[in-house]
């Protein structure tokens, strides 16, 4: 496949900012979301028969005039099929800061720690043409947390280390009190990030620390639609794959084949692969929660179509054509053009049906990105 193929125009009016919300205005005349964050619209694509389904049925399965939303997952899973998820969780790592002397605003993004004891870490900044080996930043105005330049390592590329002494736990707690969620550079780049960012960059189910940015498909579900689930009788079963920036990286290749993705830690474990395989043997369907889990268990499932226990590092690319090993469904979200998040969708749906699936988008008003509106494919 060429990276051609995969581009599109993306309206701005169809990027969405913020999760699924009501607006409400206040007595001052202040305005408040109320977020919903599974309540986004909903298509269903069924890449046997390549039907596409936008809209709720009426007693006689004909098409009404109500968009599907997220919520409608549930009515395509019956007792005993499995929902595979990433529980990676998002550190706040967008620092901003200033440069000694001259006080430039300096942006610090933090990538990974690198030596507890000594306090480094591996991070990007911006403007990186002013930062250079030696500088000191300051963080939190005159407060006490202090970082020197030691290293280049890319053009943007920095190791820091942090002059803060004091056991690790609360230096951690107070690097990450300066913090701000992550949000991709594409919502930054058109409003500040905010509190809410916070809980709803999150998913609801998120418990091992170390990524930096959020298995977005996984933020629809809210702890109502996980209750539904349960009630349903479906089973969860959770990998951890430490999501990076690696999917947002610019594609600079037309030939696919020569694209190279950055490697991510990622984590299967027994009871991950005892609930997942348990299904497979049962003959229930897995459906895989967005692009980074569908990643880790086509890292992870063996030639017998079984998920392994896993510990290491993956840099899986997947884009069409490809045979997926271990998922029965898909979940995943609207991505961006000449994306890899969107390659791997269409590796799963099939290149002409997602092609067409996002045409219908585009036409249809859905919304693109973390905040997005979400696709479900089955294998039917």
């Amino acid at each position: 496949m060429k990276l051609s193929q995969f581009k599109f125009k993306l309206p701005e009016e169809q990027i969405a900012l913020y999760p699924p919300h009501k607006i409400f205005e206040n007595e001052d005349g202040t305005v408040e979301r109320v977020y919903q964050r599974d309540r986004c619209k909903l298509m269903v694509v069924h890449r046997k028969s390549e039907k596409i389904d936008m809209f709720q049925k009426d007693a006689h399965g004909n098409d009404t005039d109500e968009w599907l939303n997220f919520r409608n997952v549930v009515d395509y899973f019956q007792e005993g099929d499995t929902f595979l998820f990433n529980d990676t969780a998002v550190f706040p790592a967008r620092l901003f800061g200033t440069k000694e002397k001259t006080d430039a605003k300096i942006e610090v993004f933090l990538l990974r720690e690198l030596n507890e004891e000594l306090r480094l870490w591996d991070v990007l900044v911006e403007p990186a043409r002013k930062i250079r080996i030696g500088n000191k930043l300051f963080f939190d105005g005159d407060g006490p947390m202090v970082a020197e330049v030691i290293d280049n390592t890319t053009s943007r590329g920095r190791t820091l280390r942090f002059l803060y002494d004091c056991p690790h736990d609360e230096f951690k707690r107070e690097l990450f009190a300066l913090g701000s969620a992550p949000v991709p550079r594409y919502i930054i780049d058109r409003r500040p990030p905010e509190d809410d960012d916070t809980v709803n960059f999150q998913t609801v189910f998120a418990c091992h620390e170390g990524a930096v940015t959020a298995p977005s498909t996984g933020l629809h579900f809210s702890r109502e639609m996980m209750k539904i689930m349960e009630i349903r009788g479906f089973q969860n079963a959770f990998l951890t794959l430490h999501c990076s920036l690696g999917a947002f990286d610019t594609i600079e290749v037309e030939d696919l084949t020569k694209h190279k993705m950055n490697s991510e830690q990622m984590i299967v474990g027994k009871k991950c692969c005892e609930v997942v395989n348990q299904a497979k043997r049962a003959g229930n369907k897995v459906c895989v929660v967005g692009v980074s889990t569908a990643r880790a268990a086509e890292s992870a499932v063996g030639t017998d179509g079984m998920l392994k226990e896993y510990d290491g590092w993956t840099n899986k690319f997947i884009f069409p054509p490809y045979d997926f090993g271990l998922a029965d469904a898909l979940l995943a979200n609207f991505y961006h053009p000449e994306s890899t998040m969107m390659m791997l969708t269409a590796a799963f749906g099939g290149y002409d049906l997602t092609i067409e699936a996002y045409n219908k988008a585009l036409e249809n008003d859905y919304l693109f990105g973390c905040y997005g509106d979400c696709m479900l494919i089955l294998d039917d």
